[in-house]
């Protein structure tokens, strides 16, 4: 039988707007920027502190390197990581907005988003992590190791590489699991384990998902799988999120929004602020 999963609007004691449409879709397209810029757990923290939307984008490098907005990376360093951003964050502006405003302090929260960010904007990071990684913790020996990883990453291509840039890929895609909380950080063989999942974490990306094109369905994802959270481990986090009601009753799902989108989840669960300083909110953003 199939599972029935039901999607309510929680009523509110003050006004709401209709919720809102669609706000973008995960990537598809393959493409090789992990080789350049990995999760980039620090540079994400000061690109969410400094980004300003009133800045031209052609003005934007440099002036984050004149602010140094990452430290004294050089000016071609900077190109680059706005490059990779506006695709992770960018592209997606109230999830940016929250994230300028939110700017997490809790390092685990952070990890986290910068995870599901790096998926969502990285269809082979996205499937190495949420399902090759997946398949290898079944076998008796899950451990990973950069030769391991080459053959995988050369059976997820049309063309042929050099054995060069598979191995730079390679390499990249371990490093990033390893920043990610995924696989230990030592050199040579990993093993692979989960990352801690905050309650804050987890609650930011549902909302998140709620209003994206994406493969898979808010209870089984490559997003969730990859940290380890599916089926009854799932469930049991989903049933104390902030912000969010879930119950079960044989296969039927009911999810219950308390907030209209994640924008106004934020508003109300981070900040505490109301619906009358939206404005203020914004112009933070």
């Amino acid at each position: 039988m199939a599972t029935k999963v039901i999607q309510r609007q929680r009523q509110l004691p003050h006004p709401v707007a209709a919720p809102s449409m669609f706000h973008g879709k995960e990537v598809s397209q393959f493409h090789t920027r992990l080789l350049r810029t990995s999760l980039a757990l620090e540079e994400s923290r000061a690109y969410w502190e400094h980004f300003r939307i009133d800045i031209p984008r052609e003005q934007r490098a440099v002036i984050a390197f004149e602010e140094r907005w990452f430290g004294s990376k050089s000016m071609a360093r900077v190109r680059s990581l706005l490059v990779e951003f506006s695709h992770r964050f960018e592209a997606y502006p109230m999830s940016l907005a929250v994230l300028k405003h939110w700017q997490p302090n809790d390092p685990t929260t952070r990890q986290n988003i910068c995870h599901w960010h790096m998926q969502l904007s990285d269809p082979i990071y996205r499937n190495f992590t949420g399902v090759f990684l997946e398949q290898r913790r079944l076998q008796p020996n899950s451990d990973i190791d950069r030769d391991i990883v080459a053959r995988w990453v050369t059976q997820q291509l049309e063309s042929e590489w050099s054995a060069a840039t598979t191995f730079r890929m390679a390499t990249g895609l371990i490093a990033t699991a390893a920043a990610a909380g995924l696989c230990s950080e030592n050199s040579g063989m990993r093993s692979l384990k989960y990352p801690k999942v905050t309650d804050e974490a987890l609650a930011y990306w549902l909302y998140f998902l709620r209003d994206l094109y994406f493969e898979g369905s808010l209870l089984s994802n490559p997003y969730f799988n990859s940290v380890g959270l599916f089926d009854s481990f799932l469930e049991q986090r989903l049933s104390r999120l902030p912000g969010l009601s879930f119950t079960r009753m044989g296969d039927l799902y009911d999810f219950g929004w308390h907030y209209v989108d994640l924008k106004s989840w934020a508003m109300q669960i981070l900040s505490g602020r109301d619906y009358a300083n939206e404005a203020k909110w914004e112009e933070q953003a």
